[in-house]
């Protein structure tokens, strides 16, 4: 499932994108957008009827909305995350700012893989499939070149795998 558009590589972000991506990974930077980000984007991506989030406008990331079923609740829930289209659906890292923990729709997805995602002014319902190996390493190459913050999440979080997911289209 293709986008439609090709995400804004760091390279050719301008100089303002560029400086939101390295705030976004420094330590404060996450801190923000790991508690004050994800609360503007869902009323922005409504209000712009799901064109834009805060990250999509000031950082130029392809952000899509995720709803996942809750592990333990379960709820839906909706969260912005960087969505990277790739061949047979979009890729999603649980990156977590490179926090302590895995975010929580990593332990949605892991309990209940069936999700619906939002981007590009549509939605659709997909199944997520966690990748390894060569498919991974290709993922992670090209989220790097659109956002190197990756890397010093990676750093910080050694102790533990970040898994990637590839979210398939399903009818």
């Amino acid at each position: 499932m293709s986008t439609g558009s090709e995400p804004i590589t760091f390279a050719e972000a301008n100089i303002a994108q560029r400086g939101v991506r390295r705030f976004a990974s420094s330590g404060p930077g996450s801190w923000v957008f790991a508690r004050v980000a994800h609360r503007l984007d869902k009323p922005l991506y409504r209000a712009t009827k799901g064109r834009h989030t805060v990250a999509s406008l000031i950082a130029g990331l392809p952000i899509l909305m995720l709803t996942t079923t809750g592990a333990k609740s379960g709820k839906q829930r909706t969260v912005p995350v960087v969505g990277l289209p790739v061949d047979g659906g979009v890729a999603v890292i649980a990156s977590n700012y490179g926090q302590q923990r895995n975010p929580a729709w990593f332990y949605n997805l892991s309990k209940d893989p069936n999700a619906e995602v939002g981007m590009d002014e549509r939605t659709w319902k997909v199944r997520a499939v966690e990748v390894e190996g060569e498919r991974r390493q290709r993922i992670w190459e090209e989220a790097m070149r659109v956002y190197p913050g990756y890397s010093t999440y990676e750093s910080r979080a050694a102790h533990r795998h970040i898994h990637v997911f590839v979210l398939e289209p399903v009818a």
